[in-house]
């Protein structure tokens, strides 16, 4: 028998893996007795130099060529697994996300991709669906559904808007039951005051999710597509359920109630300071580490109020040497309510603290927080003045809370109260 048969079988296409080691021992073998016809002859043959010379040889080269077949077959079965997985994940329908367009630097275009500065001003705004189709990796991760709301800076949303794009959202979750949550590109500008009512107010359960960038949608290393695609993903996450509204940025997701933004350029701007963020989102899913125990939508009284308008509350900062000039003009332009940003850990000066406790006599609810992050507590001066102790609360989130409790109630003891559960 010739063994060069045995190394033509041994390669051949479609052979199995336990014929090819087959092939491969018996084609050695048969190539040392073939070319040792010598020895049967009854010549003297040196037997280490003919396996050096033949059997050696043939087996490392055989031996080779099996192992690159061997390598290609398994090279080819992770490729079918792959597709296969490919396959299964795209007959998965994407979830369904209503997009809700306002503006802000995730939707901005500056004059050129190196315009980081002036493009709030002299830029333009993409619209809703115009931002999608500029990211079309969205939709390798949700079934957007484009919802345009305003195009405008967040420092032109107020309270006004936040009470439309709460109707907003109540409406498309009527009328759009195959939804799956919302997620709201937002300036950063203000984007954690609009998240922190919507957090207080809404009645759905669906995940709601507000996103926005620290670099315009033309600059070069924007973070404005990777941002939107993990907003997406959290939003089409059934782990978003019931830990209220949330914000997404630079891969990071955080509670609407303590996020605050740090940072006036800083891709890391957003951040929960005395808490930490909720979870991660990396390339292999969306990660929650921790879930807000405070109340928050829908299971709050405010979810129930039909809101038409909120009461003024104005915010009195503190520094040193202030008067009390700017707190009774407050109380002179009808202000229902007063938030202090005090020194840490919540104190006015002692023109303003007069101040204030007059406007707390007058009948305005005057509430103090600090400057600094940390905790105001109820402590004795404040309960004996009638004034609320802010709790953790920034000053712009302290305000949000007053002017809907006030919508209820103006008793200092059940505003204090609401201070400590939300």
């Amino acid at each position: 028998m010739n063994w060069k048969l045995a190394c033509v079988y041994a390669l051949s296409e479609g052979v199995p893996r336990r014929s090819l080691w087959v092939a491969l021992v018996v084609g050695t073998i048969l190539n040392l007795i073939n070319q040792g016809d010598a020895l049967i002859a009854g010549r003297y043959i040196d037997i280490t130099k003919l396996a050096l010379t033949y059997a050696v040889p043939y087996f490392v080269c055989t031996y080779g060529a099996v192992s690159f077949r061997l390598r290609e077959e398994r090279t080819h079965a992770k490729g079918v697994k792959l597709r296969r997985r490919e396959a299964s994940a795209m007959a998965t329908p994407l979830p369904r996300i209503a997009v809700i367009g306002t503006g802000g630097t995730i939707s901005s275009l500056g004059s050129s991709s190196l315009d980081v500065l002036d493009y709030p001003d002299f830029g333009e705004k993409l619209t809703c669906e115009a931002l999608l189709d500029r990211f079309p990796e969205t939709r390798l991760v949700a079934d957007p559904m484009p919802v345009t709301f305003r195009q405008v800076g967040s420092t032109e949303i107020g309270p006004k808007d936040w009470i439309e794009i709460r109707e907003l959202i109540h409406r498309t979750a009527r009328d759009e039951p195959e939804v799956a949550g919302f997620v709201i590109p937002h300036g950063t500008a203000t984007l954690e005051e609009t998240g922190f009512f919507l957090n207080l107010t809404l009645a759905t359960s669906r995940p709601v999710v507000l996103v926005g960038a620290q670099r315009p949608a033309s600059a070069l290393g924007t973070d404005a597509g990777m941002n939107l695609v993990n907003a997406l993903r959290v939003a089409g996450s059934p782990e978003a359920r019931g830990k209220g509204v949330l914000v997404a940025l630079n891969d990071e997701i955080h509670a609407a109630r303590d996020v605050v933004k740090t940072s006036t350029y800083r891709l890391q701007t957003f951040r929960s300071v005395d808490f930490g963020a909720l979870g991660h989102v990396d390339g292999d899913g969306v990660h929650f580490y921790r879930a807000p125990v405070s109340a928050h939508m829908p299971d709050t009284p405010f979810a129930a109020l039909d809101l038409r308008e909120l009461p003024r509350v104005d915010i009195i900062y503190s520094y040193a040497g202030a008067d009390g000039a700017l707190v009774d003009a407050a109380a002179a332009a009808g202000a229902r309510g007063i938030v202090s940003a005090g020194f840490a850990p919540g104190s006015p000066t002692p023109e303003q603290r007069a101040a204030f406790e007059r406007a707390a006599k007058s009948g305005i609810v005057v509430v103090q927080c600090s400057r600094a992050t940390g905790r105001v507590a109820p402590r004795r001066r404040l309960r004996e003045s009638g004034i609320v102790a802010g709790e953790d609360f920034t000053p712009q989130k302290a305000r949000i809370l007053l002017m809907l409790a006030l919508t209820t109630t103006t008793d200092a003891a059940e505003i204090q109260k609401a201070f400590q559960t939300y």
